[in-house]
């Protein structure tokens, strides 16, 4: 049995599959360029790309010229290349966060592909649009985060997945070359995504117990065994002790603490989470696995992002580290599932979640104007005084080109949400339409605001300039990744861990309300400082007083 592919009676025109494919590049575009490296995960992550870059070693990722062997490289080798490639054009954090859109560039194609296969030629662009208007895709999608490449891997298998049963040898092609990505980009999770749904599909489904699918099973374990043994083989080779660092310090020996220790509150993080991050295309998932219920064992369609939704959740939801970034390979399983409930949706559902898209979007973008305006009027409404209190010492001015970008983007949505045709798939388009909308005003009026109070360029430069001219090493105390690797890019300032005896100086980060000191009979404190407005983190540079 091969997958159902229903009647689509809204066929997509070329006029609008290129309003669709503009409106992707779009949304996959802005935010790439024109900020620093924020906190958290961008600041490590660019760091580790800016060392490979500076360093050379591209075999050992390293962070400030010291070994980091959290992940595989793959995402951190792409982003550095990305980033020589543009040298000449953008700053190299610009560059390498190009990666980033990338690699959410083969995610959307390959979610795309896969909703085209299993549920009609006309479903590929509603599965990429759908994956576009989720809200915990909208930030992490742009960020210089290594679970983006793992993504790319998931769309990879699923893709692979959906022709197991008719193109065996192309599906294992995709199927491992997908796992393959996803164990250099994130180490041994995309391998168990792959085998735990391979084993369950046929375990619970009769549909998948087919020759072709143990054929597809196998090629995709002959195409994934390079990727799975060279880097680490080339590890173990150049240092035995790193190879023992990574493979059980960062994955089996934490996993076999935790599972020693058992399940916590945050087990229950996604599920708890989900409502929000996967919005809105959950709803439209559990309504097509609602009305399909009673057909679920003939629907194969159905069966693989099903499957493949509750596998991840559980190996996602029962691992040592749980965060929110880490949700993003939920999103696409539930994608899937909510294109296929496009031609079963009933019209009073789709209309009310058009028009929560419509008024949700049109008021964010009014606030983003009306609280712009206040903050270069300086007046006196609610939200300029609340702006300017969390930033107070944030100081806006007009850039022509960012104001021309957000008002042509905002005429462009009025036009585009007037001239939507009536379908099942305008909700989701318009709710695209509307995220896109909102991210655009962000990174153009906003992104000044959001910069001046995410970056270290200007408390790093102020610390450099307080650094004596000459001193042996400084010494970290409490020193976060991101705040080592922004100290490196920005000041070329190295600091170590445990060398008290031999630095001259000493660099604690705190809390602002904390004022723990060295002994002052032995330390001065030469400079303190922090982020602009930052009212949690503090740092502290001490020097060794002499004699």
């Amino acid at each position: 049995m091969y997958f159902i592919k229903p009647t689509d009676p809204y066929p997509i025109s070329t006029g609008k599959a290129l309003m669709l494919g503009m409106l992707c590049l779009i949304w996959l575009g802005t935010g790439l360029i024109g900020h620093d490296p924020w906190k958290p995960d961008e600041a490590y992550s660019f760091g580790l790309i800016y060392s490979m870059t500076q360093d050379g070693h591209w075999l050992v990722p390293t962070l400030a010229g010291e070994p980091f062997m959290d992940k595989p490289p793959l995402y951190y080798w792409t982003a550095a290349l990305f980033s020589q490639i543009f040298s000449g054009f953008l700053p190299a954090h610009d560059g390498a966060r190009l990666a980033s859109g990338y690699f959410s560039a083969i995610t959307l194609l390959f979610t795309g592909l896969s909703g085209r296969k299993l549920y009609g030629e006309n479903r590929g662009w509603a599965s990429a649009i759908i994956v576009i208007g989720c809200l915990g895709m909208l930030v992490h999608a742009h960020q210089m985060v290594t679970d983006l490449a793992l993504l790319s891997g998931c769309a990879m298998m699923l893709y692979g997945y959906s022709h197991s049963q008719e193109h065996p040898y192309f599906s294992g092609f995709w199927l491992g070359l997908g796992m393959g990505v996803g164990f250099m980009s994130k180490g041994f999770i995309a391998p168990i995504f792959f085998i735990l749904i391979a084993a369950l599909l046929p375990i619970f489904f009769k549909v998948w117990r087919e020759k072709n699918f143990a054929i597809s099973l196998g090629v995709a374990i002959l195409v994934a065994l390079p990727w799975l043994t060279i880097w680490p083989l080339l590890l173990f080779l150049h240092s035995p002790s790193l190879f023992h660092e990574w493979i059980w310090t960062y994955n089996i020996g934490r996993w076999i603490d935790y599972v020693s220790n058992g399940p916590s509150t945050d087990s229950f993080y996604y599920l708890q989470n989900l409502p929000w991050l996967a919005w809105p295309a959950w709803p439209l998932a559990a309504w097509v696995i609602w009305k399909s219920r009673s057909r679920l064992s003939q629907r194969d369609d159905l069966q693989l992002p099903l499957v493949s939704f509750v596998v991840m959740l559980v190996t996602l939801s029962f691992v040592p580290n749980i965060e929110e970034v880490f949700a993003l390979p939920l999103i696409l399983p539930i994608s899937l599932l909510a294109a296929a409930s496009l031609s079963t949706l009933k019209r009073g559902a789709a209309n009310a979640l058009d028009w929560f898209g419509l008024m949700l979007f049109a008021l964010m973008a009014i606030a983003m104007w009306w609280g712009w305006g206040g903050l270069l009027l300086d007046n006196q409404a609610k939200i300029t005084r609340w702006l300017k209190d969390y930033q107070p010492s944030f100081v806006p001015t007009l850039d022509d080109t960012a104001a021309a970008i957000a008002l042509l983007s905002t005429a462009l949505w009025l036009v585009l949400v007037w001239r939507v045709g009536r379908s099942m798939r305008r909700a989701v388009v318009n709710w695209a339409a509307g995220i896109t909308l909102v991210w655009i005003l962000a990174m153009s009026l906003w992104l000044p605001w959001l910069d001046s109070g995410k970056s270290y360029r200007k408390m790093v430069i102020a610390l450099k300039h307080e650094l004596p001219v000459t001193y042996t090493c400084i010494r970290r105390e409490n020193l976060g990744n991101g705040q080592r690797a922004m100290l490196y890019y920005f000041g070329d300032i190295r600091t170590r861990k445990d060398e008290l005896h031999r630095c001259d100086l000493r660099l604690i980060q705190g809390k602002r309300i904390t004022r723990t000191t060295p002994d002052s009979a032995h330390w001065e404190k030469i400079w303190e400082g922090s982020r602009l407005d930052d009212k949690s983190e503090q740092y502290r540079l001490y020097r060794k007083r002499k004699g």
